[in-house]
């Protein structure tokens, strides 16, 4: 059972609930009149993305990207690979970056620089998890969920090597379970 290698729950299915709702409306009142693509950073913001897609009363068109600075380790290996860029031109766009989780904040340094370079109008960040004793790049997300302590957390699409997304709430999960692997 995925449950028992929760040491706890962090953020609850129902508070995640409240705060995708509340991050929505916000960002439909910021967005009014302009021209919004919401970018998921695939796999993890995916079930994020989705919920908070849902939640902004506006017209906006959706793509992806898929980047890996992590492997299957713990911490990030600060090399950013883009597995699969983004389908839609940028060009006049207001971008908002949909992330589960900020750091480091190398990758998403990394992944904001290229795409303003494409003549983007704007770009901003949404992140439902924010960890700023982690941060090692000059980056502040617009929009944040919960700040989070710096301990390794699974579920609502967070993972730990490929597990766990499913987890319907964000846990901490147990240090035996990734400690040497």
């Amino acid at each position: 059972m995925m449950k028992n290698d929760i040491e706890r729950v962090l953020v609850s299915e129902e508070e995640l609930k409240a705060k995708v709702q509340e991050l929505g409306a916000q960002i439909t009142r910021d967005y009014q009149g302009k021209n919004l693509l919401m970018v998921s950073v695939l796999k993890g913001s995916v079930i994020f993305m989705a919920d908070l897609m849902r939640a902004v009363d506006l017209p906006c068109t959706i793509d992806f990207m898929c980047v890996s600075s992590y492997g299957s380790g713990t911490r990030t290996s600060g090399v950013v690979k883009i597995i699969k860029d983004l389908d839609i031109d940028l060009h006049g766009k207001d971008l908002l970056i949909v992330e589960d989780i900020l750091d480091s904040g190398k990758t998403l340094h990394y992944i904001t620089k290229m795409l303003s370079d494409r003549g983007t109008a704007s770009i901003r960040i949404a992140t439902l998890l924010d960890k700023p004793e982690r941060r090692v790049a000059p980056l502040t997300p617009d929009y944040s969920g919960f700040v989070i302590p710096d301990k390794f957390v699974v579920g609502y699409g967070l993972d730990y090597d490929e597990r766990y997304r499913n987890l319907p709430y964000i846990g901490v999960l147990k240090p035996e379970v990734y400690e040497n692997k």
